[in-house]
């Protein structure tokens, strides 16, 4: 198979076809119900980083809108992250009050929390701890069949998974398979400065997921921020099980403008830099590409993880209704030592963003087209291969 191959991804991956894929998926009520139902209640969630809730006693809560529920990652004092639901056994208040929006964030130095309403306490391995008035409830309550609901938790490389799935008995390494072999050892935790985005959109949420899961857009949406910069075909594509990664490369003549010249020579906080391979696993850009700028990896369902010489970043998209996704966006970078590394890392960051907006701008006009009823199928270019992938797995669990 030549590079040169105008279709080589589809002579490589016949078993994948090279038909339009269907509409009805995009806009369909009951197709989301089935992929809330199949998939985000069945499959391996990331909902953290373990340098989030560093300390025992340190907890997050993270609301799951198309789970109608929140869950507690809470550190105990072994050391341990596990995870619960957000409900009292008590008469189902929550438990912890939600007061930072999507993410809330908190601190019991007896690592426990308590529910508001009566006061019910329990530890960080979900047991009921303390119950006000005990003695006024029924002879045949049961302390130990009250803990809190908990949720199988597990973490990879600082990531904090969750599966709802309670009598689901795969574990994150399985699930992971080969992909957590091939992006394991990178420096995640070394990045310690984190720039987050976040948005409520009004499409789907695989319309948002495929906006940022193929490089044919970059020339067309990009050109104000990365003007002639990044090359559209993919390079090292892998596809591992229900995952997927490849290597987004830079052009022959990817020049960045002055400004982000002036930055990229202070700090590689910058995409645009051709940058020698010192940190990134050995699976990773295995020939030595000059010419690398990031791996683009998804992690079905939801998440794309992207990682690059001195910086990583990350996309995840969580239903909230056939037409409606909560897009979060965060970049990770190491600390600074100099006001001209600040400003080097910040304007690296601000172009970014731009970036993103880019994509963005484009999510909620494909929903609206889309439902307009004026198209059956969508036709995918050989070079949106992640796509047409991501497409099969899901029809895998939709089966």
């Amino acid at each position: 198979m030549s590079e040169t191959t105008a279709l080589r991804w589809a002579e490589k991956y016949p078993e994948l076809g090279g038909e339009p894929i269907p509409v009805a998926p995009y806009v369909s009520p009951q197709a989301y119900e089935a992929e809330v139902e199949k998939v985000f209640k069945k499959t391996w969630l990331r909902v953290g980083r373990v340098e989030e809730i560093p300390n025992a006693g340190d907890y997050k809560v993270k609301k799951l809108q198309f789970a109608k529920t929140s869950v507690i990652l809470i550190r105990g004092k072994d050391n341990v992250i596990r995870g619960f639901h957000n409900t009292c056994s008590h008469r189902g208040n929550k438990v912890v009050v939600e007061t930072g929006g999507d993410e809330t964030f908190g601190h019991n130095k007896a690592a426990v929390v308590t529910c508001r309403f009566h006061g019910w306490v329990y530890n960080a391995t979900g047991a009921l701890v303390d119950v006000p008035e005990k003695e006024k409830f029924h002879a045949g309550f049961i302390d130990e069949e009250n803990g809190l609901t908990s949720i199988r938790t597990d973490v990879w490389e600082g990531f904090i998974f969750i599966n709802l799935d309670s009598s689901g008995t795969q574990s994150l390494k399985d699930y992971l398979g080969a992909m957590g072999d091939h992006l394991a050892g990178f420096p995640y935790h070394a990045m310690e400065s984190v720039f987050a985005y976040n948005t409520e959109l009004n499409c789907n949420w695989k319309v948002a997921h495929d906006a940022f899961a193929e490089a044919y857009h970059v020339a067309t949406i990009h050109a104000g921020s990365f003007p002639d910069v990044f090359g559209s075909g993919l390079q090292d594509l892998q596809l591992l099980g229900d995952h997927r990664t490849a290597a987004v490369c830079l052009t022959n003549n990817a020049k960045p403008k002055p400004a982000a010249a002036l930055a990229t020579s202070i700090t590689g906080a910058s995409l645009i830099n051709f940058k020698e391979k010192t940190m990134l696993p050995e699976s990773v850009n295995p020939s030595n590409r000059k010419d690398f700028a990031f791996e683009l990896t998804v992690l079905f369902p939801n998440i794309l993880l992207h990682i690059s010489e001195g910086l990583w970043f990350t996309h995840q998209f969580w239903p909230m209704g056939p037409n409606k996704t909560r897009w979060e966006g965060k970049y990770y970078l190491p600390k600074v030592s100099s006001y001209a590394e600040r400003w080097a890392q910040q304007f690296a960051v601000t172009l970014q963003r731009n970036a993103w907006l880019e994509d963005t701008a484009t999510m909620e006009d494909t929903q609206d087209a889309l439902e307009s009823g004026a198209k059956d199928v969508m036709h995918l270019q050989d070079e949106e291969i992640l796509l047409r992938h991501g497409y099969h797995v899901l029809e895998k669990y939709m089966k």
